[in-house]
C-alpha cells in the first residue's frame, strides 16, 4: 500500500473513533435527561432504584464511618434503642450457651468452650434477648420452667435461654447424620466424603419445623428480628417467613461455603437454598464464601443476581448476601479473672510438668478432621528430624475436646491423634520428657485462656475453617504482646491476622520452618507482630460484628423491606423502591 494510502486508512479509523465517542456521550446524556414517560424502561428504572438503595448496605461488614465507632455492648444496645425501638431478638443455635448436668453431688452447670458461644452469648446479653437452643444436658430439663425456660447467665440473669427437646432418634439423625456426615464434609476441603440419607434428610426437616415452631411461639410480635445460626437449620429461615412475613431474619452460617461444582453433589440442592433465600440477610466469614454462595444459587435455582450490590432475587423475594466476619468479645470478661501471665505459665508447666526453659507450643480445638492436628504432629517430627537440637527443648500440648465421636471419621481420627503421640514419645522423648502431650477431654474457657497465656507459640493449622476463633482468642488473651501465632492460610482469620505466621497446612516442612522461626523469634518481634493483631481484634470485636449485621437489619426495617419483596404493614411514608424510582424520575 502507498504512503497516500496508509494516511487516508489512519484518517478513517481515528474518524471512526471520534465518532464513536461522540455517540457515547450523547447516549449518556441522553439516559440521564429522558424523561421518564418517554422511557420504555420502566424495570430498568426500578432495577437501577433497588441498586441504590442496596448500595448503602454495608459491604462485608465495614461501612466508611465503622472505625470511628468503638463497639461495645452499650453499642449494640444504643442501635437497638435507636435504630430498633421494641424490636424482640431471637437467636437459634443448636448449641445452647449453658448445659445443667446431672452430677453424684447434685447439678453442674457447664459453659462450652465454643466458638459460636463465645461469639453470640455476649451479644444476646446486651440485646437481653431470647436463645433458642437443643437442651441436650443431662439435667436441663429439672432446669427450665413450664414453658422450657431459663433465666441465664446465672446470679445475673440477662436474657432467655428456651431449650427445644429432641429425641434421640433426632439427634443422631438431624446433627450427627445430615449435618454432621452430610452438610459438614460438603463444605469443608478435606477430603471426607459426604453421606446423605433420604431418613436424615426426612428428620432434618422435621427438627427444622420443630424449632420453627418455638420461634413462632417465642415471637412477642409479628416483627422480631431472628438471628438463625450455621448449617444446623438451613430450611429454617424460609419456614419462619411463611409464618412470621414482616420478621427480619438474619442467617450467618459459620462454616465454609463450598464452590458451586462441589455444593451440587448434595441431593436436596434446591431445597437448601430454598430455605436460605426465607432470610433477609445471608451472612458469611469472608467474601469468597460468599461468591461461592451466589454461584451455587446462580446454577441451581432460577434467580436474578445483582452482583454489584450482593443481592439475590428469588420467588419474590430479595436477600442480601454480605461478609460479616465473625470475632470475639473484647475485652474478654474471663481475663478479669486470670492471673498475670507469669503466673499462668508457672501453673501450667508446673500441672504439666514441664521445665522452666521448655518451649511450650499449643493447639485448641474440638478433635474435628478439619483442623489439622495430624499435620501439626508431622510438622514436629520434621522440625525434630531438620533440627535435632530442638528435642527437649520444646513440648507441644494439644487439647483436643472429643466431638461426633460416635462417628466413624471422628473415631479414626482419634485413633490415628493418639498413635502419632505415641509414637512421637517413644521416638524422641525420655525418662522426664514427653514431647506431645494429648489432652482428648474438654476444658473450660477459663482453662482455655489460662493456656493461651502460657504458650509460647500457638497453632492454627485449619485444613479448612470459616474464620477460627481460637486465632482471636489467643491473640486477645495475650495482653503481654508476646507469643507467635502460626495460622493456616486456609482459615477466614488468615485474612485479618496478617502479621501471624502464615502456613500451608499440607506442607509439613514449610510448617517446621514457621515453627523454628517461630521458637527463635525475639521478644521486640513479637511485640511488633502481635500489637496489630490485637488491635484488630479490638475495633473488629463480635460488638461489631453483631453491630454491622443489626445497623444492616435496622435499614432494611426503616424502608419497609422485610425480605419478603413487600412494605411492612406500619411502613408509614415509605414509598416502595420502584415507586421512588419512577418519581424520582418524573
Amino acid at each position: 500500500m502507498s504512503d497516500f494510502g496508509i494516511e487516508v486508512l489512519w484518517v478513517l479509523i481515528i474518524a471512526s473513533l471520534g465518532l464513536s465517542a461522540v455517540a457515547l456521550v450523547f447516549s449518556i446524556f441522553h439516559r440521564r435527561h429522558i424523561p421518564a414517560a418517554a422511557s420504555s424502561a420502566g424495570d430498568d428504572l426500578a432495577s437501577e432504584a433497588a441498586r441504590t438503595l442496596l448500595r448503602e448496605f454495608e459491604k462485608n461488614g465495614h461501612s466508611a464511618d465503622a472505625a470511628l465507632i468503638t463497639w461495645s455492648p452499650d453499642t449494640l444496645r444504643k442501635i437497638l434503642a435507636d435504630d430498633l425501638p421494641e424490636t424482640q431478638v431471637i437467636v437459634v443455635s443448636n448449641r445452647e450457651p449453658y448445659i445443667h448436668n446431672t452430677r453424684d453431688d447434685g447439678i453442674e452447670l457447664l459453659v462450652p468452650a465454643s466458638g459460636l458461644v463465645s461469639a453470640l452469648e455476649p451479644i444476646t446479653r446486651a440485646c437481653a434477648g431470647t436463645w433458642i437452643a437443643y437442651g441436650g444436658g443431662s439435667a436441663d430439663r429439672f432446669t427450665v420452667d413450664e414453658n422450657d425456660r431459663v433465666e441465664v447467665p446465672p446470679g445475673n440473669p440477662s436474657y432467655t435461654l428456651r431449650r427445644v427437646w429432641l429425641t434421640e432418634e433426632e439427634y443422631q439423625a438431624y446433627y450427627l447424620g445430615f449435618a454432621n456426615e452430610g452438610l459438614w464434609p460438603l463444605c469443608h476441603i478435606a477430603f471426607t466424603r459426604p453421606i446423605f440419607r433420604a431418613s436424615d434428610w426426612q428428620v432434618y426437616e422435621a427438627v427444622n419445623r420443630k424449632f420453627a415452631d418455638t420461634v413462632v411461639a417465642e415471637a412477642r410480635n409479628k416483627r422480631p428480628i431472628v438471628l438463625v445460626q450455621d448449617y444446623h437449620f438451613a430450611l429454617l429461615p424460609r419456614m419462619i417467613r411463611e409464618r412470621l412475613p414482616e420478621a427480619i431474619i438474619i442467617t450467618f452460617w459459620h462454616i465454609p461455603w463450598p464452590n458451586s461444582e462441589v455444593y451440587s453433589i448434595c441431593p436436596w440442592r434446591e431445597r437448601i437454598l430454598e430455605g436460605l433465600l426465607g432470610s433477609s440477610i445471608i451472612g458469611f466469614h469472608t467474601q469468597f464464601h460468599a461468591n461461592n454462595f451466589t454461584e451455587s444459587v446462580d446454577r441451581t435455582l432460577e434467580s436474578r443476581i445483582e452482583r454489584a450490590d450482593a443481592a439475590i432475587s428469588h420467588g419474590g423475594q430479595t436477600t442480601l448476601v454480605h461478609a460479616y466476619p465473625i470475632s470475639i468479645e473484647w475485652p474478654a470478661e474471663l481475663l478479669a479473672r486470670l492471673p498475670a501471665v507469669e503466673e499462668c505459665r508457672a501453673r501450667v508447666r508446673e500441672r504439666f510438668g514441664l521445665p522452666a526453659n521448655v518451649k511450650l507450643c499449643v493447639g485448641v480445638e474440638r478433635l474435628d478432621y478439619t483442623k489439622g492436628i495430624p499435620d501439626r504432629f508431622q510438622a514436629l517430627d520434621e522440625l525434630f528430624t531438620r533440627y535435632p537440637e530442638w528435642v527437649g527443648e520444646v513440648v507441644f500440648l494439644q487439647v483436643a475436646a472429643p466431638s461426633r465421636g460416635t462417628l466413624p471419621a471422628y473415631q479414626q481420627l482419634h485413633d490415628e491423634c493418639l498413635r502419632y503421640a505415641e509414637e512421637l514419645n517413644q521416638r524422641y522423648g525420655g525418662e522426664n520428657y514427653s514431647p506431645v502431650l494429648l489432652l482428648a477431654e474438654h476444658h473450660s474457657q477459663e482453662q482455655v485462656y489460662e493456656i493461651y497465656r502460657a504458650a509460647d507459640i500457638c497453632m492454627v493449622t485449619s485444613l479448612h475453617d470459616g474464620m477460627n476463633l481460637v486465632a482471636k482468642e489467643f491473640v486477645a488473651a495475650r495482653d503481654d504482646e508476646q507469643g507467635v501465632l502460626l495460622l493456616s492460610t486456609f482459615a477466614g482469620a488468615s485474612r485479618e491476622l496478617l502479621e501471624a505466621l502464615i502456613v500451608n497446612p499440607y506442607d509439613a516442612t514449610m510448617m517446621s520452618e514457621a515453627l523454628l522461626q517461630a521458637l527463635t523469634m525475639t521478644p521486640d518481634e513479637q511485640r511488633e507482630r502481635m500489637r496489630p493483631m490485637r488491635e484488630m481484634v479490638r475495633d473488629n470485636n463480635v460488638y461489631r460484628w453483631a453491630g454491622s449485621m443489626l445497623l444492616d437489619a435496622a435499614r432494611l426495617r426503616k424502608r419497609g423491606v422485610t425480605g419478603n419483596g413487600e412494605r411492612t404493614s406500619n411502613s408509614n411514608n415509605v414509598v416502595s423502591i420502584f415507586g421512588r424510582a419512577r418519581k424520582a424520575a418524573s
